[in-house]
């Protein structure tokens, strides 16, 4: 397996949840991070955490949905770190609710949240790993992405949305020696679900932000020659 010592990530929702988990991780290894998120306050507890681990980090407030934003940020991220050698688009956002209840601001919200936002964000990087003719890229999906439940058709559309762009982007990049994976994790005990629901479930037997991150790790130090284009992570026994 190859080390990661010294190489640079850019994590989008990097502040909290399956995003910080993984910074956390990277940061054991040696990793340098740049780590987006949308506001400020977010980034206090995880700053905490790299500084104590004496790792390498720069922060930069975006909202991934804006364009604009996501170049301001890449753009500070690179002036301090250099080029990027992975990628990890985790950031994203749901919203659950009967098709017809659903708005068309919380379509759009959803899906420029977590699909024009895995498109701005990669946009800003890949160049610069075709150049370099190497690069990670790890595309956060969902079960959801898989299969459609009901009242989820928002946030289910977005994530079949991600597994399409990271199978076609793979596509084209593998030439350029660059690896594009997408992870489609069952439930992860993050904010995102966090408190949704009247079940008795016990939070501690579903797959937590650290499991997945660990993951993460070991699919970035497999040999270069070999990567897993699509994988899917579920919790054991969570009932």
């Amino acid at each position: 397996m190859q080390s990661l010592q010294g190489k640079k990530a850019l994590i989008t929702g990097g502040s909290r949840g399956i995003g910080g988990a993984t910074a956390i991780a990277l940061a054991k290894e040696g990793v340098e991070l740049g780590l987006i998120a949308r506001s400020e306050e977010s980034f206090e507890s995880i700053r905490k955490e790299l500084t104590d681990l004496g790792a390498t980090f720069v922060t930069a407030v975006a909202d991934v949905s804006q364009e604009s934003n996501v170049e301001r940020a890449v753009k500070n991220i690179r002036d301090h770190l250099g080029d990027i050698d992975i990628l990890i688009n985790n950031a994203g956002v749901g919203t659950y609710g009967n098709f017809q209840e659903t708005s068309t601001d919380e379509w759009k919200k959803v899906l420029d949240t977590n699909v024009m936002g895995t498109v701005h964000v990669t946009k800003a990087i890949l160049p610069d790993m075709i150049n370099k003719n190497h690069g990670d890229i790890i595309n956060i999906s969902s079960m959801s992405g898989l299969k459609g439940t009901a009242g989820s058709s928002a946030y289910s559309a977005s994530k079949f949305a991600v597994i399409g762009l990271s199978e076609s982007l793979m596509q084209e990049v593998r030439r350029n020696n660059i690896r594009v994976s997408v992870l489609t994790p069952s439930l992860v005990e993050t904010d995102l679900v966090r408190g949704k629901g009247s079940d008795k479930r016990n939070p501690k037997k579903y797959t937590q932000a650290e499991d997945l991150a660990e993951y993460m790790v070991s699919l970035l130090k497999l040999e270069q020659r070999t990567f897993i284009k699509t994988s899917a992570q579920w919790g054991t026994n969570p009932f």
